[in-house]
C-alpha cells in the first residue's frame, strides 16, 4: 500500500464509465444536437459535416453565438441519409445533389430504400450484353490475377 492509500480513479459525477454525460443520454428525440454529437452518433467525422454544409444547401443547422452549430432531428435524418448513399449505396458527391435538387427529401428516401436490392437483374438489351461481357472479362482478369498469387 502506497503513502496515498487505496486510490481507484472513478469518474466525475455525471459521466458514465464510456465518456457520455447522464444529461445527453437523457436527451428527447427531438431535441438539438451539437456538432460533435452527431458526429459520433452517425460515425462521421466532424469536419466531413462541415464539408457537406457546403455541398448540400438543405443542410441549414441553427448556428449560435461563436458559430456552435445545433442540428434539428430533420438535419439529422438528412445526414444519416446522404451518409448511407455515399458510403453503402456508392453515389458520388453530384449524384445525391442530383437527388436532392430534383425529388427532394422523398428522392432521397426513396433511393436510400431501393438501395441494396436495386440492381438484382441485370439490363436486358445491348445494354445488358456488353454489361455481361464486361463482367466475363474481369472474372476472367481476377481468376488470372488468383492463379499468378497462388504459385
Amino acid at each position: 500500500m502506497s503513502v496515498l492509500g487505496d486510490i481507484t480513479p472513478t469518474p466525475p459525477s455525471g459521466i458514465s464509465e464510456g465518456g457520455e454525460s447522464a444529461a445527453r443520454a437523457r436527451k428527447s428525440p427531438n431535441a438539438f444536437r451539437t456538432i460533435s454529437e452527431v458526429a459520433e452518433d452517425l460515425h462521421i467525422p466532424q469536419h466531413v459535416l462541415r464539408f457537406w454544409e457546403t455541398k448540400f444547401p438543405q443542410l441549414k443547422p441553427l448556428k449560435r453565438g461563436g458559430g456552435r452549430r445545433y442540428y434539428r432531428p430533420e438535419d439529422i435524418n438528412l445526414l444519416r441519409r446522404i451518409g448511407d448513399l455515399l458510403y453503402t449505396q456508392g453515389y458520388t458527391i453530384k449524384g445525391v445533389q442530383r437527388l436532392l435538387r430534383e425529388g427532394g427529401l422523398e428522392a432521397v428516401e426513396a433511393a436510400g430504400e431501393a438501395g441494396e436490392g436495386a440492381m438484382t437483374e441485370p439490363p436486358e438489351g445491348a445494354e445488358g450484353a456488353e454489361l455481361r461481357a464486361c463482367l466475363e472479362e474481369l472474372e476472367s482478369i481476377a481468376a488470372a490475377l488468383k492463379a499468378l498469387t497462388a504459385r
